[in-house]
């Protein structure tokens, strides 16, 4: 019998979540994506020392260079490592902090594009990664239009995955377990089946919606908590899945069904696109999802402060 993870493979792409490179070339996804929390994970790990002292030994001897530079050639480095054992796409950030403003979004990812394509990286391999505001899908926008993929993420209600599809984004990762989190917090004593959590309705819904209406944005789930949310979502376009998970699914066997959705014939048209105001009520009427996004940026923001004082102790260890 096969394992779940050789049968998720049939039906949806295996995205790592994860900068591990170990954990990339042991479950061979096509894909990987990073977040501020991954990166600082991967650099504590001690895996990474020999690209970080490279990037701080020639910032020590050429021109000074901001934090806030080292750290976009860290995540470069660090997306052009994982790159070399993948045979797609890896997803790279944009400051956490920069996700209410549309300009200096689109102009830090710009930033990073241009450090890939300096390392002889094509974009084409790169995933901008913006928090889904209403800011930052705006910035999605533009980018996309300069042939720059994004991926917008911290996804937790209908409203943003609207957004994003109606800006034409590449892809989006609407949230599960973080979902499930906030469900637990406020209704302590309510019990969910993995196939019937929030966050796995929240994510099949955005999937029917986008392939009723024809729209290419790539749906992939993302922040499982259990391999029955992930099973439960088999058949979604994409899945990225922690390495933890990854192990799960590998040492257990089982034979998987995707889900369906019947395209309506001839296509659904699509409603008027959402304008800010309308997105923003949207939002303010779902306190779960703009609780967890705002506590998603804060928490991105927080692990990023904690990565440039890493490497700023570094440097400053640098005789």
């Amino acid at each position: 019998m096969p394992t779940l993870l050789e049968e998720l493979k049939r039906y949806s792409v295996v995205v790592a979540d994860t900068g591990d490179l170990d954990s990339i070339k042991r479950f061979s996804p096509e894909d990987a994506t990073t977040n501020p929390s991954l990166i600082l994970q991967a650099v504590s790990s001690g895996k990474y020392d020999a690209v970080i002292k490279q990037i701080l030994s020639e910032a020590k001897k050429g021109a000074d260079k901001t934090l806030d530079e080292l750290c976009d050639r860290l995540i470069v480095a660090m997306g052009r490592e994982i790159l070399e054992r993948i045979p797609g796409r890896v997803s790279t950030e944009v400051n956490a902090r920069l996700s209410f403003d549309t300009e200096a979004s689109v102009d830090k990812a710009r930033g990073l594009i241009r450090l890939y394509e300096e390392a002889g990286v094509d974009r084409s391999r790169v995933l901008i990664k913006l928090a889904a505001t209403w800011e930052g899908i705006k910035a999605a926008e533009v980018l996309e239009r300069e042939g720059i993929g994004c991926n917008l993420t911290l996804i937790f209600s209908f409203a943003q995955a609207r957004a994003c599809a109606e800006a034409g984004v590449w892809l989006i990762s609407p949230f599960v377990g973080r979902i499930l989190d906030w469900h637990r917090k406020n209704e302590p004593d309510v019990r969910y089946e993995p196939d019937r959590e929030p966050g796995v309705i929240s994510v099949r819904k955005i999937y029917e919606y986008f392939r009723e209406h024809n729209y290419p944005t790539i749906v992939m789930g993302a922040s499982f908590r259990n391999i029955g949310e992930i099973t439960a979502l088999c058949g979604c376009d994409r899945l990225t899945i922690s390495p933890a998970l990854l192990e799960q699914l590998s040492a257990t066997d089982g034979v998987l069904s995707p889900i369906q959705v019947n395209s309506p014939t001839p296509p659904l048209i699509p409603a008027e696109p959402l304008g800010e105001s309308e997105f923003r009520w949207l939002m303010n009427e779902d306190a779960m999802a703009t609780e967890k996004l705002a506590e998603g940026i804060r928490g991105f923001e927080a692990d990023q402060l904690k990565l440039e004082a890493l490497l700023l102790d570094r440097l400053q260890g640098l005789s």
